[in-house]
């Protein structure tokens, strides 16, 4: 078993209701579930996100944990939150990383696979 393994999964969804497609403002939430399937504990410290619109805009985000909190995670466990992002375009994607720390100090990062933001239905 790896010692240090989070997985990060996520879902999005267009918010409609807080879009204004009129003056290029498309807003969407996105959940995201963090599984720690190492056999380590582990922090979440940071957080390094890679937006790009439909004209290939890049947004680069960092900070310091997730909605306010750095979710620490002992093996098996995880940690599920809801946030969002606003676009000038009705697609995008997002990508990026957590920057975690061990219980023995070790800083490791999780990937944060692609995801897209679609206003339109998946047919």
């Amino acid at each position: 078993m790896n010692e240090y393994l989070i997985t990060v999964s996520a879902q999005s969804q267009y918010q409609p209701d807080q879009s204004a497609p009129d003056e290029q403002r498309y807003v969407f939430a996105y959940t995201i579930t963090i599984e720690n399937r190492g056999a380590k504990a582990a922090r979440l410290i940071d957080r390094h996100w890679i937006i790009t619109d439909a004209n290939g805009r890049v947004q680069e985000v960092h900070g310091q944990g997730v909605v306010g909190e750095q979710p620490y995670l002992q093996p098996g466990e995880s940690f599920r939150y809801t946030s969002g992002a606003v676009l000038a375009t009705p697609l995008g994607s997002m990508h990026g990383y957590y920057g975690m720390m061990a219980d023995d100090g070790t800083h490791f990062q999780a990937i944060i696979p692609p995801f897209s933001l679609t206003s339109s239905p998946l047919h």
